[in-house]
This record gives structure tokens, C-alpha cells and sequence, in this order.
């Protein structure tokens, strides 16, 4: 039997995807930091063309509709409770968790690399990329006119995001 202070002891806290109202990642983000709870939305820039000609650069979630939040999982309930979540991603609304590696390699190496989101996955050399911010996650290889993309998806919540990257920084798997 455990000590009273170990049996109320919180879990450790796990990464867990959120599904969002759409066009509410950034708000709901404010909400969380308000009640201090530890999230990650990765943000990509982009030139918006408006209807009167004017070019501006804006600042897009690279996986439209999902954030990420690093909780107990007792403390789902304080996620839910933001306007804006809809709900955790996972099977029947349970919250599945994420790998820790891919999260922390995708916070580290974000603002190291060009990422854009990549809806259309074409079937490709599955890779590794093995130098960089980026190294040890896995991907598929996309050829362009530009050079080589890596396609790195993330499963759960199954949204992929392109990289640039040079052909010496990837091996095959």
C-alpha cells in the first residue's frame, strides 16, 4: 500500500492532440495559456494576396483544426471546458497519446526549417531524416520542381506538413 501523499500524487502529464472549432486554434491557445495549461500550436507564414491587390504576411496553423496540449490525463476536463475544443482525438472522444519525440522535435525544429501543410500525401520513398533539428522523424519523399520535400505525418490526428530539405539530410528506411 502506498503513503496517503503518494496515492494522490497527479500523473505525469502526456501530449494529447485537440480537435478545434475551425479558425479557433489561436484563440483557444489564448484560453489555455489563461488557465496555464501547456499547449503547442505550430504556426507557418505565408503571403495572403487580398481582393484589392495587397500582399500581407500571415501566420497559419500548420495543422488547421488541431492543437496540442501536454496534460494529466485527469485534466481533460479543464481543456474541454475552453470555448472553442470540440473535442480530444482518439478513439470514441478518449484522449490517445501522442509521442513525445514528435512533439518535442516538431516544437524544437519548427522555426529551423520551411514548413507548409500538405493535404494531397502522393506515394513515395518512405525516408528518415538523419541530421537536423528534424532527426530521427520519418517521412515520405516528395519530389518538386524546388528541390526534395519530406512528408511527415502525424497519424492520430492524420494531417501531414512538408519540409525543405536537402537531399544529404534524409536515408532511406
Amino acid at each position: 500500500m502506498l503513503p496517503p501523499s503518494l496515492q494522490t500524487s497527479e500523473r505525469p502529464p502526456h501530449w494529447y492532440a485537440v480537435y478545434t472549432s475551425p479558425r479557433h486554434e489561436k484563440r483557444v491557445r489564448e484560453h489555455l495559456g489563461h488557465r496555464r495549461v501547456e499547449c503547442f500550436l505550430p504556426l507557418f507564414r505565408t503571403i495572403h494576396r487580398w481582393n484589392n491587390g495587397c500582399k500581407v504576411q500571415v501566420e497559419l496553423p500548420l495543422f488547421p483544426g488541431y492543437l496540442f496540449v501536454n496534460i494529466p490525463r485527469s485534466e481533460r476536463a479543464r481543456v474541454l471546458d475552453v470555448p472553442g475544443v470540440v473535442t480530444f482525438v482518439g478513439p470514441r472522444g478518449e484522449p490517445a497519446r501522442l509521442s513525445d519525440f514528435e512533439i518535442e522535435t516538431l516544437r524544437s525544429g519548427l522555426h529551423l526549417q520551411k514548413f507548409e501543410p500538405y493535404h494531397g500525401l502522393v506515394i513515395g520513398q518512405k525516408v528518415r531524416i538523419h541530421t537536423g533539428a528534424l532527426q530521427g522523424l520519418e517521412g515520405v519523399l516528395v519530389r518538386n520542381g524546388n528541390g526534395l520535400r519530406v512528408v511527415i505525418t502525424v497519424d492520430l490526428i492524420q494531417q501531414s506538413v512538408a519540409v525543405e530539405l536537402d537531399a544529404d539530410a534524409v536515408e532511406p528506411v
